[in-house]
C-alpha cells in the first residue's frame, strides 16, 4: 500500500497530535473558583499543591515554580552552583537541563547515554567528573526512571549534589517508590503534555530543608518576611527582607488550583498512559525496522513520551523520509530531543559534534509517537496501522 505521501490514501481524516493537555470541568470550575476569589497569586492555593506534590512523591519539601527551566535554575542556585562550576547532564533532553546551569555562570559537560535504555549512563557519568563538578542532573527521559542508585554510587564521598530532571516522570516509580525524594532535589514539569498541567509551571521536591529554604527565597526575588532569617529582627509587620538577588518565579494561585484539579486525575492519566504503551509495545516489537526502548528493571515506568528508534539498516530511506511519511498519514509524530550541543548557541560556545556519539547515533533514528490519555483505542490502532504501512513499504 502506498504512502498518502506518494499518492496513496491516509490512514486518518484528522490530524493526530503527538501530545495534548486533557482539561474538562471540573479544572475549568476549579481554575473559575479562583478568579473570583481574594488572591490570584501568593495566595493558599500554590501551598495547597505544593503539599499535593510532595506527600504523592513522598518528599518532605515541595516548591512550585512558574515553569519547570524556572524549578531547575532554582536547583542550581540552591545547590550553589557558580561561576565556572561543571555541571553534568544528558544531550538527550530540553535544552533546559543544562540551560540552568549557564544562567548560574556554570559550565554544561555531556555525558552519553546507555544506547538500550535512552538515559544517562552512570559509567559516561564517572569518566565526566572532574574536581570542578558540582552537581549531575540526570534526566528520567520519557518517563523512565534513571539509574539513581547507580549515579549515587559514582559521586559517594564526593561533594555533587543530584538534581533530577523529571519533568517526565511524575507517577513513575523507582524501585517500587515514586520519583522525587530520591534525588538531592528532584524537579517535575506541568506543562500542558506532561503528566498533569498546570498551564505553565513546574516544581523542585526536596528532603533537604536548607534547599527548601533557598527555593523559597528564590523565587521571589531573594526576599523573605520569615523573621528567622532576618538580619534585623526590630522591623515592624509590613517588614521584609532581601536576602540574594533571586527571581519572580512565583506560581499563580490560578494554576496552582488547575494542578490540584489535575491531581484527582493522576490516577487515571498514569493508567491510561500504560495501557497505550502496552499496546504499542507488543504491536511495534513484532515490525522489522523499529527498535524499542529497553525499560530497566528499576523503573515502573509513566511514559510521557514513546519513543521508537529506527533501525536504519532495514530501510531504504532516511528518518526524515519516515517523519513525513507519518505526518502525510495525520499521524502527529516528532523528535525528541535535538542534542542539547548541536544548537548553534552551543555550538557558538565551543561544543563540537561527536561529543557523545550513542546519543548522537539515536537522534538520527528516533521518532516520537502519540501518547496522551484521550486518544482513543482507535487513535492508537491507527498509529500501528501507519507503522506498519510506512515501515513496510520502505523496508529494504
Amino acid at each position: 500500500m502506498k504512502p498518502a505521501i506518494l499518492g496513496g490514501i491516509p490512514i486518518r481524516n484528522k490530524p493526530l497530535p503527538y501530545a495534548k493537555q486533557y482539561i474538562d470541568d471540573e479544572d475549568c470550575l476549579a481554575v473559575n473558583e479562583v478568579l473570583k476569589s481574594s488572591f490570584l497569586t501568593t495566595g493558599p492555593k500554590v501551598k495547597e499543591f505544593e503539599e499535593e506534590i510532595a506527600n504523592y512523591v513522598g518528599a518532605k519539601y515541595a516548591v512550585a515554580f512558574s515553569n519547570g527551566t524556572a524549578a531547575l535554575h532554582g536547583a542550581c542556585y540552591a545547590a550553589g552552583v557558580d561561576a565556572g562550576d561543571e555541571v553534568i547532564t544528558t544531550p538527550i533532553t530540553f535544552a533546559a537541563s543544562s540551560n540552568c546551569a549557564l544562567y548560574m555562570g556554570g559550565v554544561p559537560v555531556f555525558a552519553d547515554i546507555d544506547p538500550e535504555t535512552f538515559n544517562i549512563d552512570p559509567k559516561a557519568i564517572e569518566k565526566a567528573i572532574t574536581n570542578k563538578t558540582k552537581a549531575i542532573i540526570p534526566v528520567d527521559f520519557t518517563g523512565q526512571v534513571v539509574d539513581i542508585d547507580g549515579i549515587k554510587d559514582v559521586v559517594e564521598d564526593r561533594d555533587i549534589i543530584i538534581i533530577e530532571d523529571g519533568a517526565h516522570s511524575l507517577g513513575s516509580k523507582y524501585k517500587g517508590t515514586r520519583v522525587g525524594g530520591q534525588a538531592d532535589m528532584t524537579m517535575f514539569s506541568f506543562h500542558p503534555v506532561k503528566t498533569i498541567t498546570t498551564g505553565e509551571g513546574g516544581i523542585i521536591t526536596t528532603n533537604n530543608k536548607e534547599y527548601y529554604t533557598k527555593l523559597i527565597n528564590f523565587r521571589s526575588h531573594g526576599i523573605t518576611r520569615d523573621i528567622e532569617q532576618f538580619k534585623n529582627k526590630d522591623g515592624g509587620g509590613w517588614y521584609y527582607e532581601q536576602l540574594d538577588l533571586g527571581f519572580n518565579y512565583r506560581m499563580t494561585d490560578f494554576q496552582a488550583a488547575l494542578g490540584i484539579s489535575q491531581m484527582k486525575k493522576l490516577d487515571w492519566f498514569t493508567q491510561r498512559r500504560k495501557e497505550i504503551v502496552e499496546r504499542y509495545n507488543e504491536a511495534f516489537k513484532d515490525i522489522d525496522g523499529i527498535i524499542l526502548q529497553k525499560n530497566a528493571s528499576f523503573s515502573d515506568t509513566v511514559n510521557h513520551l514513546y519513543v521508537i528508534k529506527l533501525d536504519l539498516a532495514k530501510l531504504k530511506v532516511d528518518r526524515k523520509a519516515i517523519y513525513n511519511a507519518l505526518i502525510a498519514e495525520k499521524i502527529g509524530a516528532h523528535v525528541h530531543y535535538i542534542p542539547v550541543y548541536w544548537h548553534p548557541y552551543y555550538q557558538e560556545l565551543g561544543y563540537k559534534k561527536g561529543l557523545c556519539p550513542k546519543a548522537e547515533e539515536l537522534y538520527e533514528a528516533m521518532l516520537t509517537v502519540p501518547l496522551f490519555p484521550a486518544m482513543s483505542d482507535e487513535d492508537v490502532e491507527d498509529v500501528i496501522k501507519g507503522f506498519e504501512k510506512i515501515i513496510s513499504y520502505y523496508r529494504v
